[in-house]
């Protein structure tokens, strides 16, 4: 019978509150849903992509990672003929990932362990998509992937490529299969084209062997767009890479430039590692940092300086001219040597004309050589170089026997000369000799400046002249990088001896800073400000800087006028030097003499002061500028005894 009365209406009123609950629940499931998706910033236009090509990304803020990401897509599209699409994250809806058959990542991390901005979506995405429980651990299960990371140990362990890594893990939870290891690649270990290189055999390697199943959009063969399972082409690839194998490990070295076919092997870098110690001390000069820079010309002394001859060196050997240096301050190009005794630096410069094959640190942690033997040994070297110029068309005797004995060291080869703990001890030792001293800092170090002992002429780097630019182009290991160099400023101020600022004008990142740079010079109050266009030496995966960054030698003459005329009448244009595209600011008051500018030196005197122990400031040893070194006049700083010589030239002269 029919349940009645009383009993019937409990059963109904149960009936109701059960189905009434569960309603609820699902509008309140799908109501937070809503709410978070209608949170979440908008998603970029997806990128049409009617073949489903497999995807290769690049999370880049510097265009580290672009630039790799671009290396490997074309040696996968034109050396290898798989079918790629190269992706910028800006323009892909992360949603698509569910339909991907494969994708490649070139990520990097940026300050505090963030994504750069062009993959913060797609970051932040992966990573709300793998927490979020009702996504589900199978979404992502038809894609294939692999990682690879571009960071810096040098911002701490537990920063290093985490961005990366955090990619991998969320690919991995969201149901993804990992066809290679997440891969590390270091900027500050000189070893990062090599590393990306080998990665890349391996990816081509992965894809050739069949271990990717499906449509990965004509690799293997399908659709007739890649390299068929079984082809001669494998074969002899295959062969090449043993045959650069064993050719590494005969030679113990790897090229830092031949990325598409010298990457270092496992058991190679694992050589590197292990020789990073020296009897419990910390090596500077890792072999692979050894072999690229001993590549780019460099003599390496001992566990952590370098000499090198300069073109200038060689140029005034010749007869063809000196540097700026000869032009504003009268040192002899060809008896000058190019040292350091800190290969290290706590910058990373965008400008970087080593392109960041040296090591970087915030302080010294390695082993330390003597200053003696670093200068014994670097006049030694410098003095090998000198002779491979005999015989050379333009080097007389004369010119030869004087660059035997050099009379000025530039200590602004590479790195942060101001670093080495005895840089007091060495620059004795080159005054003793009675050769000049030339000293670069990188503004990290006032402690460093303040203890110096008198040198010729102390420059201070001045790349930008705000917070915000100095750390775009400077791209520093210190956090408080802004007041160190305020402090390097101040400390400058207090020196007697010549001082300069040094301001290197990229197009498009500090050309616009007038203003900002003629703020400065109250604080350091420097003797001279030379300033001076960018020197482009080629793009790799860590300088992106093109000849479109490099100013006309009108340009900087424009920018030297107006930072003379923000001065309110301190400093001058004094010199200018037209094949370097420098020109020199100095201090009216001070080297401007009865209407003739004094910005040269007197060498033999300043030796003498340094030798008495004396006090002395820099108008003790400056000497007259000789008329074509004068801004404006028609020799453009070149010196009428040298030889002009001239290369045909496409392009408009710069003047």
């Amino acid at each position: 019978m029919p349940t009645t009365g009383a009993a019937a209406t409990t059963s109904i009123s149960t009936t109701s509150l059960t189905t009434h609950l569960a309603l609820l629940t699902i509008f309140s499931a799908t109501t937070l849903y809503c709410l978070y998706k209608s949170r979440r910033p908008k998603p970029p236009p997806p990128s049409s992509n009617p073949n489903n090509k497999p995807k290769i990304f690049f999370i880049s803020q510097t265009n580290t990672s672009k630039t790799l990401a671009h290396n490997l897509y074309n040696k996968l599209t034109n050396t290898h003929n798989f079918v790629f699409d190269l992706v910028d994250p800006n323009h892909y809806d992360p949603e698509d990932l569910q339909n991907e058959s494969l994708v490649i990542f070139v990520v990097s991390t940026w300050e505090g362990g963030n994504p750069p901005s062009n993959g913060e979506f797609l970051f932040n995405w992966l990573n709300e998509s793998a927490e979020d429980f009702r996504v589900g651990s199978l979404l992502l299960n038809k894609c294939r992937f692999c990682v690879f990371g571009v960071g810096s140990k040098m911002y701490g362990e537990e920063m290093y490529n985490v961005v990366g890594k955090s990619v991998s893990r969320a690919m991995k939870a969201l149901g993804a299969v990992e066809v290679l290891p997440f891969c590390d690649g270091d900027v500050d270990e000189g070893d990062l084209d090599e590393v990306f290189g080998s990665w890349c055999k391996d990816v081509v390697r992965v894809l050739k062997s069949g271990e990717i199943e499906g449509n990965v959009g004509g690799i293997n063969g399908v659709n007739g767009e890649g390299v068929s399972e079984g082809s001669d082409y494998e074969d002899e690839d295959d062969e090449d890479y043993e045959e650069e194998e064993e050719e590494q490990e005969e030679n113990g070295i790897v090229d830092l430039e031949d990325i598409a076919g010298k990457a270092p092997t496992k058991k190679e870098m694992g050589v590197v590692k292990s020789d990073v110690k020296k009897n419990g001390v910390k090596e500077m000069v890792t072999p692979v940092i050894r072999a690229s820079l001993t590549k780019q010309g460099y003599k390496i002394i001992g566990s952590h300086s370098g000499v090198k001859i300069c073109r200038w060196t060689k140029s005034q050997l010749r007869g063809r001219g000196g540097c700026y240096k000869h032009s504003f301050y009268g040192i002899e190009s060809h008896r000058c040597m190019e040292a350091t005794p800190s290969l290290a630096c706590a910058n990373k410069c965008v400008f970087c004309w080593r392109h960041h094959t040296n090591p970087v640190g915030k302080s010294w942690q390695w082993k330390m050589d003597d200053p003696l033997m670093i200068v014994n040994s670097a006049i030694e070297q410098h003095k090998k170089m000198i002779k491979q110029m005999k015989g050379v068309p333009g080097v007389t005797a004369e010119r030869l026997s004087e660059g035997l004995l050099p009379r000025h060291c530039a200590l602004s080869l590479v790195g942060e000369p101001i670093m080495y703990p005895e840089i007091n001890s060495l620059v004795d030792e080159l005054h003793q000799r009675r050769i000049s001293t030339f000293l670069v800092t990188n503004a990290q170090f006032p402690e460093k400046i303040v203890s110096l002992k008198p040198i010729t002429q102390l420059y201070v780097s001045v790349d930008a002249g705000t917070k915000d630019s100095l750390k775009a182009i400077d791209r520093p290991l210190f956090g408080d990088f802004w007041e160190r160099f305020l402090d390097s400023l101040k400390a400058l101020r207090d020196k007697q001896q010549r001082t300069v600022y040094r301001l290197t004008l990229v197009k498009g990142w500090n050309t616009e800073d007038i203003e900002a740079y003629s703020s400065l010079f109250s604080i350091g109050n420097p003797d001279f400000v030379e300033i001076k266009g960018v020197t482009y030496c080629g793009t790799s995966a860590t300088s992106k800087l093109t000849m479109e960054n490099v100013p006309w030698h009108a340009d900087v003459r424009a920018f030297s006028e107006a930072l003379a005329e923000k001065s309110n009448g301190e400093y001058g244009v004094a010199c200018e030097h037209v094949h370097s595209c420098c020109v020199l600011l100095a201090k009216v008051d001070k080297f401007k003499i009865d209407g003739q500018w004094h910005t040269w030196i007197d060498y033999e005197k300043f030796h003498d002061l340094v030798a008495s122990g004396k006090s002395f400031g820099s108008n003790d040893y400056m000497a007259v500028t000789p008329s074509w070194a004068v801004y404006g006049a028609n020799e453009g700083g070149f010196d009428p005894e040298q030889a002009r010589y001239k290369k045909e030239r496409n392009h408009k002269s710069s003047r």
